[in-house]
């Protein structure tokens, strides 16, 4: 638990063959009285009927491979030109998932298509790339859900480091050697950053004409945060506090202050948040500053420590006071 310490303190048929023979024969009585068989008056002559000769099956010709291809890049070079890095988290997920699915979709495509013998193996080397960056696809996807990446900018510098999108160009650049020239558009993806302010920072700073003072223990944090004091869903005070450092704030004026805090990696000073591995929690306590005869000092402990006496509570970005 953290603390509060007050001072103090995702065919052909065969015809049948008919012969028609007229039998029999004709007598008649000789001079002598003998009987002359004569020969049939005539005889049918029998015509066999030709047997069709098979037409041969003509043998399929394949299409020439440039079209084949290209059906299949082109819906891939469509759905990663609307990864906008400039629209909404939510959107850049949606527009990943139709990349990721166009990607899969051609190169399960070309396994089945059949191609020239010339290209078998850059063919090969082509749907492997594919499958690979609608797997790298997918990751980014998930990890935006898992706040791994918390921000447009830090998700699109992410596609930007998939194996996928590096081996795609370069099995098509060997198609192109080979005759078969596709175009293929890299988007030109960020880095990812991991920027931080200095230790002790006012990334929000108030009135402070009141005597209370704040300390903040982080010394035992993994990543920077920004603690903030807030009243009525607004931020008053917010300080930066490094990743294993301590900070502190005076001259906080009397009152009854919420307590917000975010951890993370990569701090935005124009979206003023992190963008990389984000959380966002809430003391459950409030902290009441009061000036009498003595001025009121608080000492909170970031990280969960024993004999803590501090409950807190994650809560969502959009409940998060700006800072």
């Amino acid at each position: 638990m953290k603390s509060f310490t007050k001072v103090g303190l995702a065919a052909g048929t065969t015809a049948l063959l008919l012969t028609a023979c007229s039998g029999g024969s004709s007598g008649s009585t000789d001079a002598s009285g003998g009987r002359t068989d004569s020969a049939p008056a005539s005889t049918a002559a029998s015509t066999p009927t030709p047997t069709p000769t098979p037409t041969p099956t003509p043998t399929p010709t394949k299409p020439p491979y440039g079209p084949v291809l290209a059906g299949y890049v082109d819906p891939v070079n469509a759905a990663l030109a609307k990864l906008n890095p400039a629209g909404s988290i939510d959107n850049f997920a949606t527009a990943l998932q139709e990349a990721a699915t166009a990607a899969n979709s051609a190169s399960s495509g070309l396994a089945l298509a059949g191609e020239p013998d010339t290209v078998t193996t850059v063919r090969r080397q082509l749907a492997t790339a594919l499958s690979q960056l609608s797997t790298d696809l997918t990751k980014v996807r998930t990890d935006i859900k898992s706040k791994s990446v918390c921000t447009t900018s830090s998700a699109f510098a992410e596609v930007g480091l998939s194996e996928g999108l590096k081996g795609v160009p370069l099995a098509l650049a060997q198609m192109t050697a080979a005759g078969y020239p596709t175009t293929f558009a890299v988007p030109q993806t960020p880095p990812l950053q991991a920027r931080s302010l200095d230790n002790g920072t006012m990334v929000r700073k108030g009135r402070l004409r009141g005597e209370g003072g704040l300390e903040v223990d982080n010394t035992g944090g993994s990543s920077d945060s920004v603690v903030s004091l807030s009243q009525n869903n607004k931020a008053v005070h917010s300080l930066y506090v490094g990743k294993g450092k301590k900070a502190s704030i005076d001259g906080i004026e009397d009152g009854t202050y919420d307590v917000f805090f975010s951890d993370g990696i990569d701090w935005d000073p124009t979206l003023k948040m992190f963008t990389q591995n984000c959380s966002y929690t809430k003391f459950d306590d409030t902290l009441s500053y009061e000036t009498g005869r003595t001025a009121t000092t608080w000492s909170i402990t970031l990280t969960a420590k024993v004999g803590g006496n501090a409950k807190t509570s994650d809560v969502d970005e959009e409940a998060f006071p700006q800072p």
